[in-house]
């Protein structure tokens, strides 16, 4: 690959040599990192857990995270004006991930705004996103209800910049979504740009309208960032989590105080580690990075099904659906959850290649299932043929390449018995509880779930 030489706007850079400065890294580190968001995730040399988005001291035994380490699986959902423009801009590609382009494309606020006139989605059906997610096997939800681009999908008293006041759909889709969570027995859970606002003039972000050295940040977060989380805590019912990102230079006083504000309203609501400085409930992965072995946190990996987050007409870039079901495995194998994404259209629809890929992974969940839900990183770690999960003294074993003689030596495990989970077909085994005998054909060519119970 030839060398690339990329020309970074004076303001740029200067916020990024002032986050390499915040978080001991070298600039060229921190550009790595602007462009891993701003084009989808690649290989860095940065850890898949980042410590400033690690679990605050104590939550690793703290029993509110209960539902959440059971539940290992959820639906993330980006939807926002980006999806009218879907990637491009005045006819033009804008590259990068959908939903970042007002900032990909520099798009002024005044300009960009007037995409809410347009945006009308017919087609929302709550009940069918809840639905989708249902019968995919995930067990809770995440709503973008504020992005970096700063639009609400929920009436608020402190902008009209939101669904209800500056579309023609004038319906509150945060609410319609809490309904309906609760009604088909799902966590609901908010995603809130934290840090990020490049609509509002004290918000981050916005380097092309707004004068960074007239900002003012903590007003953004008291004034603003904290009145918009009491209504999305107090106007919708029992909240799950609150999904916080890029904390960028947040101080810790302002995270603390978020997390405050969280915890007085619902003190069972949970708080995703991107809070920043290190005080959330539990830790996040970066996005569709996945740990070389098990983590003692408690973690998620956010995770895309194609390239990007927000509808992109032109990202046909599909992970396939053995790909999903082995990353989940995988994931849960060691000890994580996977907030695996949706991007709806601006007429409210889930792509069908999404809908295909979620309904897959229910079908083999709903069959293998007792090797996920609940379950706690499995005895056996860094072996590419297999993965292992444990729950209840039964280690499940999920094999991705079967052996052609059906002859399967299990590392380091002594087993009393092996059944095949899917089925219930017991298996023999050797004398020495080392090797168990099945057939010589993959009884799932995706992954095979054997479910072993040692001596």
């Amino acid at each position: 690959m030839k060398d690339l030489k990329v020309t970074i706007p004076d303001g740029i850079l200067a916020r990024l040599e002032k986050h390499a400065k915040e978080h001991n890294m070298s600039t060229s580190d921190a550009v790595t990192l602007m462009l891993s968001h701003m084009f989808g995730s690649f290989n860095t040399a940065r850890p898949a857990i980042d410590p400033a988005r690690s679990q605050r001291e104590g939550a690793r035994t703290d029993p509110r995270l209960d539902w959440w380490r059971e539940a290992k699986f959820g639906m993330f959902i980006h939807w926002g004006l980006y999806a009218i423009p879907a990637g491009k801009w005045h006819g033009h590609e804008i590259p990068g991930i959908g939903e970042w382009i007002m900032y990909r494309a520099e798009i002024p606020v005044a300009e960009y705004e007037k995409l809410a006139a347009d945006f009308n989605p017919v087609k929302f059906d709550a009940a069918e996103w809840v639905g989708l997610a249902k019968r995919a096997g995930q067990k809770y939800l995440v709503l973008t209800t504020k992005h970096h681009d700063g639009f609400c999908l929920f009436k608020s008293r402190h902008t009209d910049y939101n669904i209800v006041d500056a579309t023609p759909f004038k319906r509150d889709v945060v609410k319609e979504l809490a309904e309906e969570c609760k009604r088909q027995g799902i966590k609901m859970g908010f995603y809130y740009s934290q840090t990020q606002d490049w609509h509002h003039p004290d918000g981050d972000g916005n380097y092309w309208d707004y004068d960074a050295t007239k900002q003012n940040f903590d007003s953004y977060i008291h004034d603003f960032v904290i009145p918009q989380l009491e209504e999305l805590l107090t106007q919708y019912g029992p909240v799950g989590l609150i999904w916080f990102d890029t904390p960028k230079s947040i101080t810790q006083e302002q995270s603390q105080d978020l997390l405050d504000a969280v915890y007085k309203l619902q003190p069972d609501c949970l708080v995703c580690g991107r809070l920043g400085n290190g005080l959330g409930d539990y830790a996040s992965a970066g996005d569709n990075k996945i740990p070389g072995s098990r983590v003692e946190l408690d973690w998620e990996t956010p995770a895309t099904i194609n390239d990007t987050w927000g509808f992109k007409t032109n990202d046909p870039n599909w992970k396939s659906s053995e790909d999903l079901i082995r990353k989940l495995i995988d994931i849960a194998s060691k000890g994580g959850n996977y907030l695996l994404n949706v991007g709806p259209t601006a007429e409210g629809i889930i792509p069908e290649p999404s809908v295909k890929r979620l309904e897959d992974m229910g079908a083999w969940l709903a069959a293998n299932g007792d090797a996920v839900y609940g379950t706690k990183a499995g005895p056996v770690q860094d072996v590419a043929w297999c993965r292992t999960t444990a729950k209840n003294g039964v280690v499940y074993l999920h094999v991705f390449e079967w052996p052609s003689d059906g002859k399967i030596t299990v590392p380091g495990l002594t087993a009393k018995s092996a059944t095949l989970l899917a089925t219930g077909e017991k298996l023999d085994i050797s004398a020495g509880g080392d090797t168990v005998h099945g057939p010589t054909s993959a009884p799932d060519p995706v992954a095979t779930v054997i479910a072993i119970e040692t001596a």
